[in-house]
């Protein structure tokens, strides 16, 4: 995966107040590149240099093996739920219509930055280059 996008999606997460999430395909959306996939695979090489909690699935539903981790960030940030934690970290769902973040003109700017850079192409390759 291209370091830039990884870079971007991690930027837009930074981007998401407390008790407000996006999607994984919202992300994607507001870059204009990648999917839900691939910006799972972002965040789950390198979640953990953003508030992960805060991008989940379009669902509502928290992370596998993350659940009372994320509800306890839920719980403190107010973040619309429905439902209660249970033992297992399941049982609960963001009220996603009620939770999605969007983004103030300051953000809109930040993510235009965002998308322009992912626009520009690569370096290319010398090494594919004949006589090299």
């Amino acid at each position: 995966m291209r370091r830039d996008y990884a870079d971007a999606v991690l930027a837009v997460a930074d981007l998401i107040p407390p008790g407000r999430v996006l999607s994984y395909g919202d992300i994607a959306e507001l870059l204009d590149a990648g999917g839900p996939r691939q910006v799972g695979a972002v965040l789950s090489a390198r979640g953990s240099e953003v508030c992960w909690w805060r991008v989940l699935r379009s669902s509502g539903e928290p992370l596998r093996g993350r659940g009372l981790s994320a509800w306890e960030h839920y719980r403190e940030e107010g973040t619309p739920v429905r439902g209660t934690a249970d033992d297992a970290g399941a049982g609960y769902r963001v009220r996603m219509e009620g939770a999605r973040w969007q983004p103030d003109e300051a953000a809109w700017k930040r993510l235009d930055m965002l998308r322009a850079a992912l626009q520009v192409p690569a370096p290319p390759d010398n090494r594919n280059v004949r006589g090299t």
